[in-house]
Formats: structure tokens, sequence, C-alpha cells
């Protein structure tokens, strides 16, 4: 069983907010390591998925294109539980501005789905 995923970011408490506004998780504390500038928050999906957000120094930044596809990580998949809160999502994240890269569309594997770019662009999947 996969216990949580995580990312690096270069704006924890930005990146953080957004997952708390859009998604509908809930934030552990915050955890800090001052001896090595490590600072982290867990988030909790109500399915019981979590997912960590870590900052520290010296991370570097893979310079990448973020509507072009790499090797490794491909993107993080949200299930909202209907099409309605699919298509709600998408009509908000639209009027705030936030980068969607496609449309809600029904996919040849039968997911109802659109894919944004979060502030860090990491790609996520919302799906019912």
């Amino acid at each position: 069983m996969i216990e949580h995923v995580a990312i690096w970011s270069k704006d924890l408490e930005q990146l953080t907010a957004f997952y708390l506004r859009y998604f509908n998780c809930q934030a552990g504390e915050r955890y800090c390591n001052s001896r090595n500038g490590f600072a982290s928050y867990f988030l909790s999906f109500a399915s019981g998925a979590r997912l960590e957000l870590m900052q520290m120094p010296g991370i570097d930044s893979l310079v990448k294109q973020p509507t072009i596809q790499y090797f490794g990580f491909a993107h993080l998949a949200i299930a909202l539980g209907s099409a309605a809160a699919v298509d709600a999502l998408y009509q908000r994240l639209l009027a705030d501005g936030v980068e969607v890269l496609d449309q809600p569309h029904r996919t040849g594997d039968g997911y109802y789905e659109f894919t944004l770019l979060d502030p860090e662009a990491n790609r996520i999947e919302i799906t019912i």
C-alpha cells in the first residue's frame, strides 16, 4: 500500500494554500527541522490518501516546460466523486486564473477528467 506521495516545493506556504483551497483536504501541523532547513506539511484527503509538500534549501529546480511530458512522475490524480464536481471545479479554477491545460472530457479508457498545473507547474489530473 502506498502511504503517501511527496512533492518538493519552492514556496511551501503558497503550494499548501493552493491544495487546501481547491481540494478539500486538511493540513497537519507544519514540521520544521532547523538543523537542515527542511519543512513540510502532510495533507490528508477524505479518501485517506496523503500528500506531503516539502521544502529545503539546496533543492535544485528541474528546468522543464510544464506542458511537455517527461519520464518519471507524470501527474497526481484527484477524484472528486461526480462529473458535476469536476465541471464545477473546472469553472472555479478558470475564474481564479489557474492554468488549466484542457477541458473536462471523457477519455478512451472511460475517465471524465481535465488537467491543470499547480502553482509550481506540477500536473494535476481532476477526475470523477
